[in-house]
């Protein structure tokens, strides 16, 4: 005996779907239930970070020592090289040199291992990709916030070094806050874009340790960009002094360190700063997104 026809005979795959309110498995939200979506797994984002934090260097008999021990090595082996045998300290007194030298690394650090874990964050974490359904975002977030948390432990030795050399807490201390707040959007848009085409090209991993060294030499890390190139065209300490690595390195100095004036900022500094975090954390945020439903997949 054959079943009754039913009205929904007639019906295409998609009328059928929609009809019954059904969508396609994995398919990408839209931007603003993706962002809804994220907040309702902050809780996840944070826990994930600080997990990814501790196991960092449980390994090693040193722990989380290792936070500021490693900037603090890679700091004073850049004296040696650049400070004292390369005189790269030109325009600086010791007093001031040795924290600026400091606070560029640990500054250029959060960056740089912000960029690295997101082109690592995807490719590196597929089982956790494709076993659970979560907002793929939360994962380059999660790992940015790590390297927050990570800078916010070494910002006690900082401190230590700053003051040891006679800069002393004053209001411009204040600047710090906004100026890694600023930092941590535009490492996160990064981290972002990073983390799509590090998903696809896991080569990128093998590569971006050469671009983030070039990257680092070019950003008044280990010397005053005016001061060194005074005898070069102007138009090439600007295109440096106005990349955003040096510019949230130039923010936290002239907060921290007496000596470290306006006069060593670009100008516009603030609006600068402000212009690369929204414009990267916007850009990196909609470039992710797209591609959302492609992650862990092929």
């Amino acid at each position: 005996m054959s079943a009754p026809p039913s009205p929904d005979d007639d019906l295409s795959s998609a009328d059928l779907a929609a009809k019954y309110g059904l969508a396609v498995s994995g398919a990408r939200p839209g931007l603003r239930d993706y962002v809804r979506q994220l907040w309702g797994r902050r809780h996840f984002i944070l826990a994930f970070s600080q997990a990814k934090l501790t196991a960092q260097y449980s390994q090693a008999k040193l722990g989380q020592l290792w936070q500021v021990a490693t900037p603090l090595l890679n700091a004073l082996v850049y004296y040696l090289i650049f400070g004292l045998i390369l005189g790269t300290r030109k325009g600086f007194s010791q007093d001031v040199f040795i924290p600026f030298l400091v606070t560029g690394v640990f500054v250029f650090t959060f960056t740089q291992s912000s960029v690295m874990a997101g082109v690592r964050a995807i490719s590196g974490n597929l089982g956790l990709v494709r076993a659970l359904h979560f907002p793929r975002a939360s994962l380059p977030i999660s790992f940015s916030l790590q390297q927050l948390q990570q800078l916010l432990y070494s910002m006690i030795v900082l401190v230590i070094v700053v003051i040891g050399f006679g800069s002393y807490p004053k209001l411009s201390w204040l600047l710090v806050a906004p100026a890694l707040a600023l930092q941590f959007v535009f490492n996160t848009g990064l981290a972002l874009i990073m983390a799509r085409l590090g998903s696809k090209t896991p080569d990128l991993a093998q590569l971006m340790p050469f671009v983030l060294r070039t990257w680092m030499y070019s950003s008044g890390v280990m010397f005053s960009i005016p001061v060194m190139l005074k005898d070069k065209p102007s138009w090439i300490a600007d295109v440096l002094q106005y990349n955003p690595a040096a510019i949230y390195m130039d923010l936290v100095r002239y907060a921290l360190i007496d000596g470290y004036g306006s006069s060593n900022l670009p100008a516009h500094v603030w609006l600068v700063a402000l212009v690369w975090a929204v414009a990267l954390g916007v850009v990196g945020f909609v470039y992710f997104w797209k591609a959302e439903e492609r992650y862990g997949r092929g």
